[in-house]
């Protein structure tokens, strides 16, 4: 993972196992019809939703980690943990633009890294108005 980051799961997490299944079942599209992009920014709305969505399959804390948290003692629920984790970054990828998918994607990432950096890109002004003004230079044609 970029940057060091520790896994870690909160102590009142339920089994991965079960979480697993569920996800695998879990339609994103169905509960979050928005596809997030620079040109129709709904990011409040879209990110309340996907939250939701997170709290409703029990993996919320992939993206906004607890304060109580442990880390992961064994190898097995690490990769579990793993596993978790990318298919909450898929859901992310699978409701934004192809720009933004292009923007927040680096390699060894987490859910939690992703969901930071579309944040970033949406609450802060500057960033979120460069990011704009790059994608329009980009989609200029001569």
């Amino acid at each position: 993972m970029a940057g060091g980051s520790k896994v870690t799961l909160p102590s009142s997490s339920p089994s991965f196992s079960s979480s697993l299944s569920s996800l695998s079942n879990a339609n994103i599209k169905q509960n979050l019809p928005i596809t997030l992009d620079m040109e129709n920014v709904q990011y409040s709305t879209w990110a309340e939703l996907f939250k939701i969505h997170a709290r409703s399959n029990r993996v919320i804390h992939h993206i906004l980690p607890s304060s109580k948290t442990k880390a992961l003692p064994t190898n097995e629920e690490k990769e579990e943990w793993t596993t978790v984790d990318a298919t909450m970054f898929k859901w992310i990828y699978s409701t934004i633009s192809e720009d933004l998918l292009n923007t927040i994607l680096e390699p060894d990432s987490t859910a939690q890294g992703g969901w930071e950096r579309l944040r970033h890109i949406f609450q802060d002004n500057k960033t979120s108005r460069a990011a704009i003004l790059e994608q329009e230079f980009s989609n200029t044609s001569m």
